[in-house]
Parts: C-alpha cells; structure tokens; sequence
C-alpha cells in the first residue's frame, strides 16, 4: 500500500468527522498547501463550501455563521501570511463568545526555521485567544493514528461551542503529494473504524455541553439577594440573545425590576411579557444628579459590558451597591470591578429558575420614577427628531424590520446612536454586531455570513470607515443566499472622535483623528456589480423599504456633516438632561436645574 494515499485518507476522515459533529459551512481561501482539505470538503456532499480571495474577509463571513447558529463554521487557509490574516475573526470571536473553528494548512514541521519557502512558525501563532490549540500530527496511514484523528476532531468542535464558545484552532502539516490518491481496499478491509467512522454515522466521539448550574442553596441564596425594593437588571450583549433576552424579562416580571437592556442583548426588542425595558436610559444616566437619583438597592447583571458608557458610569456611581453577575462562560465580566457576587452558571437557566422561585419585591414608586424619567426623555426626544443628523437613520431601519428580520449592527456611532435612540418594542428583532473586542473591520464579511443563514431580510448600519476597512467583503454579495441592504451613513472620516477632547485641537484632529478619506464608494460598489442609491435621511424609508422587498445586496447612502452631527446630538442630550430634570425637579426633593450633557 502506498504511502502516498496518506494525506487523503487523513483528510477525509478530519472533514468526515466535522460533519458528523454538525458542521456544515467551510469557508476557504485559495491556496496549494490545504489542498488535501479543499478536495475532501469538495467531495463531502454534507457540506457548502463558500470560496473567498481574501482570507480575512473569509474568516469574519465564517464568524457571521457561528454567530447567526451557534454552530462553528470552518475557515481554511493554506500555510504563510494567509494564516495569519484571520487573527481579527479569531480576537472577535474568542471576545464575543463565538464558536470558530480554524483550520490552518502547514508545511511539514521539518520545513520550519530552515528558510522553506511561505513557511513560518504557525504553532499557537493565535496565543490565548483561542480556546484550544491542536497540532495536528503528520499524516499516517495507520489505523491508531486515524481513530485518534477522529477523536481529536470530537475534542474541538466541543471546545468551540463552549461554555464559553470561541475558536478553535488546528494546524494540519501536510507534505507533497497534496492532491488526491485514492486508499487501497485493503487497508480500508482491515481497519474499516479508521476510515469510515462508526458504521451508525455518531462522531467518533460525542462530548456532552457543561452548563454550569447553581445548586439549590445557591439559587435560595441569590433570591434573598433579590429581595431589594429598588432592583434593577442590566442586560448586556449576548452571545445566545435568543435564550437570554425572554429570561431577562421572565425575571423582571417576577420581581417588578426595570431592565436596562443593550440592544445586543436579546431583551430590548420583541415581547415584553410583563417587564418594564426603560427606554433613552443612555441620554439622561449621563446627567449625574439623574444618576444619583436613581440609586438601586441591588443590581443583577448578565452578558458582556453594555455598550452605554453612561450605563457603565452610573453602575461606577453606585460601587457599592450590591451587583451581583450570572455568567456561565470562562470569561471574567467586570472590568470595573463593582461585582460583589459573581455567580458562575447559565444565565439564561439561572434566571427561569430565580424567576420561579422570586416574589414581587419591586416597588411601584421605584418603577414609577423611572416611568416618569423615561417619559420626561421621550418628549424632549419626540419635540427634536429630525435634527440629530446621523441617529435619524433609526428610525426608519427600524421602522421597516419586522419579526423575522435581522439587524447587523456596526461599532463606533451606528452601535451608539442605536442604543441612545431605539426604543424597546414589542414586535421581535434579532440584533446582532461584533462587539467582542468592537473593531469595525470584517463588518460587511461578518453581515454577510449572519445573511447566510438567515431566511428573512438582513439590514447592516455601518459606517464609512467600517465599509473602507471591509471592501473586499463585499464580493460575498456573489452568495445567493446571502444578500444584505447595506445603510451607509458616510461622514467621511471618524465621526466618533468629535466626541473626545482632542477634537478642539485642530489641525491635528482632522489629520490624524477624524481623517476625512474623500472617496466614493459608488466605484467600490460598482466594482463588485452592486447597485449603491443616495438618499437624505428625511428620504430613507421608501428606499430601504423596497430594497428591503428586492431581496438583493444594496447600498443605500446617507451622506452627513461629522461636527454638525455631534453638535445635535449634544443638543439632544441636554434637552433630555433638562426635561427629565425639570420632571424630578416636581418632586419633594427638588434637583438643581445645571446641566452638562457628556
């Protein structure tokens, strides 16, 4: 038996195992040395390859699936630079809790340091953002060798779907001949495990989830907790927002607390089943006299960081109060440090069992007050809509998203200007962004890859500056199954950074800050046969609407002034600050009536 049948053999059994543990989607960039792989996902009809030039762009489409499934997808380069290029998806992924499986092609481990031509040194090459490392062995036609193999593909789809999910990374050393040559009967008659897998058509291997659970003392202990008049629950992103979200909001109606919910948390949009989700709560926390008012008695947190840094700061504020954190991922999630109990444990589990054992101990005057604040700020946000430039564009994106439709949100102001202005509903919207470690590159590859597996309408807010950093993303638009309408609020340059205090030093700010870039996009558009529309913000509603119903990829352009748009949103901030302060300022103790919008 030849020798040379090794790399298929070997390969065959690596794909026929994922598959085997649900895996379903490979992305893969061109290359000669992942060749084996290539030809045995092409040839595995359990699968649909998707092919893209640039290995980045591929590595966050694959990062869009996990997201959108829960289920890994496969990314696959070959040996070199090409590896390294998928380090952004694996940083947001490992960050965002998403499962990942990459799969780096190599040279053989003789070829590494002695000058071998698109070699470099692979092994852990993504450090501690990756959930388990897997060298694979050389290829062997051995039996043992193939059954341990298969068990080691088991080990990692496990570890990549968690707790906490993240990616996972193999390195596959290949040596010539890299395209196929077929094992001989006899070798597969005399080891037919090795080859084929378990006749049954099982993993080799089935590793079961842990989800932590707290015990029954534990769950009685944190309902005590929970006893406070002046709860509240904050909500941050998750990466399981369909589980977690209606638990969030089992619990708030069981215990009376008002929920502070991210948009990225499951629990902000769709049925309200009887919690109070506080709207605008990232325009008036940022007033400290409002913030002080609403001191809580006790405060239960889930998901990652919220995106509001006035929520953040007001959680700051009251250090001290007790927090208490139920996360069930290996991830530590309170990089203030105001936890005073961190519960590790399913959040999404442990609140249905805290909301079946809770009662009512929310007060009607401490909802009451929140109610009133909250409508303080939505009349001083209804009396000035259509002067915040940018954040304009909410309203009709969400306006035309019904239950069924995703949002693909884009870091820096989209995320921001959603989360000041997109009020709860009770129509469902599932919301999704790369607020892992919240870079704005692979935005566009990451929308596609949630379109992908998505059978109603994907909408992605980005700006101008996440579309620069992801153009070649837009090739996927070649996908079938994968169209998106893009709304491009083009500023040219960071319009966030006017909100930082090195915008008054000019001309230094718009050189190396706000960089204003010039370009149209309408080429890099054209370039990939995608039809772009510029459209006013007063304007966007028809056109979204009816791309909306086309069904293809578009770009829908919004223009914008960066400084004038941050100056009305400071204008807003502190028309809010003055309403929900002259709404308190009615009570007993009155506030004083300063502002200083932040």
């Amino acid at each position: 038996m030849s020798e040379r049948a090794a790399n298929t053999a070997w390969a065959r059994a690596l794909v026929d195992e994922l598959a085997r543990a649900g895996v379903r989607e490979v992305v893969l960039a061109p290359g000669s040395r992942s060749t084996p792989l290539v030809m045995a996902f092409a040839a595995d009809g359990r699968f649909r390859p998707r092919v893209h030039l640039d290995e980045r762009s591929a590595a966050f489409f694959a990062l869009g699936v996990g997201k959108a499934t829960g289920v890994p997808a496969v990314v696959l380069t070959t040996s070199g630079t090409a590896a390294a290029n998928v380090y952004p998806a694996v940083v947001e992924a490992s960050a965002a809790e998403v499962p990942l499986l990459v799969l780096t092609a190599d040279r053989p481990p003789r070829h590494r340091g002695a000058d071998a031509n698109q070699t470099i040194d692979q092994v852990r090459m993504f450090g501690g953002y990756v959930r388990e490392f897997f060298e694979v062995p050389e290829p062997a036609l051995e039996g043992p060798a193939l059954r341990h193999l298969r068990s080691l593909i088991g080990r990692a789809v496990a570890s990549a779907v968690g707790a906490p999910a993240g990616p996972v990374h193999l390195n596959v050393p290949f040596d010539k001949p890299l395209e196929p040559v077929e094992v001989a009967d006899s070798f597969v008659g005399a080891h037919p495990l090795a080859v084929k897998g378990r006749p049954s058509g099982e993993p080799f291997v089935s590793v079961s989830a842990a989800h932590a659970q707290p015990s029954a003392p534990e769950l009685e202990a944190l309902r005590e907790e929970l006893r406070g008049s002046e709860g509240v629950i904050v909500a941050g992103p998750s990466p399981e927002s369909a589980r977690s979200g209606p638990a969030v909001k089992e619990l708030a109606a069981a215990t009376g607390f008002p929920v502070l919910a991210d948009p990225l948390s499951g629990a902000r949009f769709g049925p309200g089943a009887g919690a109070y989700c506080v709207a605008a709560y990232d325009l008036f926390l940022r007033d400290t006299a409002v913030a002080e008012r609403l001191r809580p008695s006790v405060v239960l947190r889930v998901g990652s960081s919220p995106t509001s840094a006035a929520l953040l700061e007001w959680l700051l504020l009251h250090n001290g109060v007790p927090q208490i954190v139920i996360d069930g991922g290996g991830r530590w999630k309170d990089h203030l440090a105001t936890a005073t109990r961190y519960v590790r444990a399913d959040a999404a589990d442990t609140m249905r069992a805290l909301a079946a054992r809770a009662t009512r101990t929310g007060s009607p005057q401490w909802e009451d007050v929140w109610r009133r604040v909250e409508s303080a700020a939505l009349e001083a946000l209804g009396s000035l809509r259509g002067t915040l430039m940018e954040g304009e564009v909410w309203g009709p994106v969400l306006a035309s998203l019904s239950s069924g439709s995703t949002l693909f949100v884009s870091n820096s102001m989209p995320i921001r200007d959603l989360d000041a202005l997109g009020l709860p509903r009770e129509e469902g919207l599932d919301v999704l962004g790369n607020r892992g470690a919240s870079g704005i590159d692979g935005v566009v590859s990451t929308a596609f890859g949630v379109a992908s597996q998505r059978k109603g309408p994907t909408v992605c807010v980005l700006g101008d500056l996440a579309l620069f950093h992801d153009q070649n993303g837009l090739l996927w638009s070649r996908e079938e199954d994968a169209a998106v309408v893009f709304v491009l609020v083009d500023n040219d340059g960071g319009g966030i950074f006017h909100g930082l205090p090195i915008a008054e030093h000019e001309p230094h700010f718009s050189r190396y800050f706000a960089t204003p870039h010039g370009l149209d996009f309408v080429h890099a558009a054209a370039l990939h046969g995608i039809s772009m529309e510029s459209v006013e913000v007063e304007d966007l509603a028809d056109p979204l609407e009816q791309a909306i119903q086309a069904r293809g990829t578009k770009i829908l352009r919004v223009r914008s002034d960066r400084a004038a748009s941050h100056r009305r949103r400071r204008e807003l901030i502190a028309a809010v600050q003055k309403s929900v302060r002259e709404a308190l300022a009615k009570e007993s103790e009155a506030l004083p009536m300063e502002t200083s919008p932040r």
